[in-house]
C-alpha cells in the first residue's frame, strides 16, 4: 500500500470488478479513456485476475484510490501505462469516482504516486494527455508540478467537433541515470 493523509493507493483485488466493471462502462467517461465499446464482466475479471504481473513486464499498474477508516472501499483509480523503464518515463491517469470529486482527493492520490514513482520506480519523468475542455484535470496536474509542454491539434473527437488535446509533464530534476 502506499499511504496518503486522508487515503491510500492499494494494488486491485477481486473485490474490485464490481465497482471497474461500473466505471468502465459509464459512456460519460469513454472520451477521456478512449474506449469505444463496453467491457464485458469476464474481461474486466482477467484484468483484475492478472493485474497482480510486475509494473516492468506488464509496462501498466492500476491502482485502486480507498479512504482511510473503516470501510476503506475505492473512490476512485490511479494509473500507470506506457512504462517505459529504457527511458525511464510513464503516462499517468486518474479517475475519481463523481460523488468524491473536488474534494482534493485526486490531488492527494496524485502526489503520493508522483513521489512513488520518482523516489522507488526511478522514474526520470511523468506525462499524461489531457482535451483542452477538461479544465480540472488541467488544474489538477498543474498543481502535482506537471507543465504544459505541447498539444496535439484536434485530436479528439467530440460529437461533430475536434478537440485539442494538451500534453503535460513532471520532470525529476533529482534524477541520477544508473551509468
Amino acid at each position: 500500500m502506499i499511504q496518503a493523509e486522508r487515503l491510500f493507493l492499494r494494488a486491485l483485488e477481486p473485490t474490485d470488478i464490481d465497482i471497474l466493471y461500473q466505471w468502465e462502462n459509464n459512456t460519460s467517461l469513454w472520451r477521456v479513456s478512449n474506449t469505444l465499446v463496453p467491457f464485458s464482466r469476464f474481461a474486466i475479471e482477467q484484468y483484475v485476475l492478472n493485474s497482480g504481473t510486475d509494473i516492468f513486464s506488464a509496462k501498466q499498474l492500476r491502482l485502486m484510490i480507498c479512504l482511510n477508516g473503516e470501510s476503506s472501499a475505492p473512490i476512485g483509480a490511479i494509473d500507470l501505462f506506457d512504462f517505459d523503464p529504457f527511458h525511464s518515463r510513464a503516462g499517468i491517469g486518474i479517475l475519481i469516482a463523481e460523488e468524491y470529486r473536488n474534494q482534493g482527493y485526486a490531488g492527494e492520490a496524485l502526489k503520493v504516486l508522483v513521489a512513488y514513482c520518482f523516489n522507488t520506480l526511478c522514474v526520470h519523468q511523468l506525462y499524461c494527455n489531457i482535451s483542452e475542455d477538461n479544465s480540472a484535470s488541467i488544474k489538477l496536474f498543474k498543481e502535482a508540478g506537471f507543465v504544459n509542454t505541447g498539444i496535439k491539434k484536434q485530436w479528439i473527437k467530440a460529437g461533430s467537433k475536434w478537440i485539442d488535446e494538451l500534453i503535460f509533464q513532471n520532470i525529476n530534476k533529482d534524477f541520477k541515470s544508473n551509468e
